[in-house]
C-alpha cells in the first residue's frame, strides 16, 4: 500500500514541479518587463501597469484562478481553454504566471531603486550609455540584493501549485485527497507534505549557496 501511495504522489508531484517550473520560466522575465512598465515616466504606461499590480496583489491566487479559468466562458461565451486536463492546467499556469509576475516585478523595483543614484551619475561621467550603466554596473549589484526575497517568493510558489486543484488540476494535494474517498485513508494526504518539505529544503539550500557565490559584493 506504502509503494502504491507514493508513487501515486509522486505523479501528482510531477505535476506540481511542470507547473513550478513553467511558471518561473515566464514569470521571472515579465516580471521584469512589468517592473519597467511600472517605473516608466511615461504617465499612459505607468498607472495601467501600477494598476494590474495592485489588483493582482490585493487579491488571492484562488480567486485569480477561478476567474481565469472560468471568467472567458462566462463572459465571452467560449471556453479558450479548451477542455480536459490541458485546459485547465495552461488556465493555471496562465493565472500563476500573472501573479508571480507582479510580485517579481515589485522586488526587481525595490531592487533598482535602492542602487545610489551617484552610481549612475558615474557611469555617464565614464561616457558608458544607459543600457551599459544598468547591464554592467547595476544589474549585478540587483541580483544580490534581491535574491533573498525572490527566493522566499520561489519556495512560496512550490506551496501555492496545491492551489491549482481549485480547478481540477491532479496535481499532488488532489492525488493525496483521493485516497480519502477511494480508500478511506487520510495518511497520504499528510504524506504529501514530506514532498514538499524535501523539496523546499533543495531550494533553501540551492539559494543559500547562490547567496554565497554572490557575497562578493559586501
Amino acid at each position: 500500500m506504502f509503494a502504491t501511495v507514493t508513487l501515486t504522489l509522486f505523479g501528482g508531484f510531477l505535476q506540481t514541479i511542470k507547473l513550478f517550473l513553467l511558471t518561473l520560466l515566464f514569470s521571472l522575465p515579465l516580471g521584469l518587463l512589468i517592473c519597467f512598465g511600472s517605473m516608466s515616466n511615461v504617465r499612459m504606461i505607468k498607472v495601467p501597469v501600477r494598476f494590474v499590480i495592485w489588483v493582482i496583489r490585493g487579491t488571492p491566487l484562488m480567486l485569480q484562478l477561478l476567474v481565469m479559468y472560468y471568467g472567458p466562458g462566462i463572459i465571452l461565451g467560449v471556453n479558450i481553454w479548451g477542455s480536459g486536463d490541458t485546459g485547465r492546467f495552461v488556465a493555471a499556469l496562465v493565472a500563476f504566471v500573472i501573479n508571480y509576475s507582479c510580485y517579481f516585478s515589485e522586488i526587481y523595483r525595490g531592487g533598482i531603486q535602492s542602487i545610489p543614484v551617484g552610481q549612475y551619475e558615474a557611469g555617464e561621467v565614464l561616457g558608458m550609455t544607459r543600457s551599459q550603466i544598468f547591464f554592467k554596473i547595476v544589474l549585478l549589484q540587483v541580483i544580490k540584493r534581491i535574491v533573498p526575497p525572490v527566493s522566499n517568493e520561489i519556495i512560496t510558489l512550490v506551496k501555492d501549485t496545491s492551489l491549482a486543484r481549485v480547478i481540477a488540476v491532479y496535481e499532488i494535494i488532489w492525488e493525496g485527497q483521493s485516497f480519502i474517498k477511494s480508500a478511506g485513508i487520510i495518511w497520504p494526504l499528510f504524506y504529501t507534505g514530506v514532498f514538499y518539505l524535501l523539496f523546499s529544503g533543495l531550494l533553501t539550500l540551492l539559494f543559500g549557496r547562490i547567496e554565497k557565490r554572490l557575497s562578493y559584493f559586501r
